[in-house]
């Protein structure tokens, strides 16, 4: 990668919209020269697909929580399981597996407190692996981006 891919890089992630023959201009190759390195970028999965980032509480999830959570014991089926059901719960916008006192952090949105409860009893409290949680409402949020400093170095 290039100091050329690193400045495309850097215009798509603050606007995928943008047309090749824009983004040439930004990074001053020609258009055709800007859709392959778009290509590349795309099929060595540097980038990631193209997503909308939407308004939660324009879709009527306006809450947001931060839940950390400890398993019962730290056992591969165990950890294996529960990123299972992480990824295949629609609450949970992100997770991280991490080091310190709790083996992952979550990112969970709700439409209310009571949609919430009724996330926590269903994946929390039935699940016989989770040693407990502790959730930390997002009063206001400040800053959500997937922008990376890639340019200029």
């Amino acid at each position: 990668m290039d100091a050329i891919d690193r400045k495309i890089l850097h215009y798509v992630q603050k606007n995928n919209l943008l047309t090749n023959a824009e983004l040439s201009e930004l990074v001053g190759l020609s258009a055709t020269s800007v859709q392959r390195r778009l290509a590349r970028l795309r099929a060595d999965r540097v980038i990631n697909g193209d997503i909308a980032i939407i308004d939660p509480a324009a879709v009527g999830r306006p809450l947001m929580m931060l839940v950390s959570v400890e398993l019962a014991r730290e056992r591969a089926d165990i950890i294996d399981r529960f990123k299972r059901s992480v990824r295949s719960s629609a609450e949970v916008q992100s997770a991280y597996y991490v080091t310190g006192e709790t083996d992952f952090v979550l990112i969970v949105s709700a439409r209310d407190m009571a949609d919430y409860e009724a996330f926590t009893r269903e994946f929390f409290y039935d699940n016989p692996d989770i040693k407990g949680f502790k959730t930390s409402v997002v009063m206001d949020r400040i800053k959500a981006t997937f922008d990376l400093p890639v340019w200029p170095d």
